[in-house]
């Protein structure tokens, strides 16, 4: 690529990347990082873990099986 090429597109690669830069299609790390951040956060606030839920689970699990036998119980 010879200097007149490079000179002849320098205006067009400018505006591209400013368009690029204010449209926010281009990040810089930092900013990736913070929006991780969010997102992390926001999944902890709405979701449970998977151990959360087996443990939960198993709960209802034994609850039913109580019941059952109290039911059974008052059946017979």
């Amino acid at each position: 690529m010879n200097t007149e090429t490079l000179i002849y597109y320098a205006p067009v690669l400018v505006v591209v990347l400013v368009f690029l830069i204010q449209q926010r299609i281009v990040v810089t790390p930092e900013e990736l990082e913070r929006k991780h951040r969010e997102i992390l956060s926001d999944i902890e606030e709405r979701f449970v873990t998977r151990n959360s839920y087996d443990d939960l689970k198993s709960q209802f699990i034994d609850m039913k099986e109580k019941i059952d036998k109290i039911y059974d119980c008052l059946i017979f």
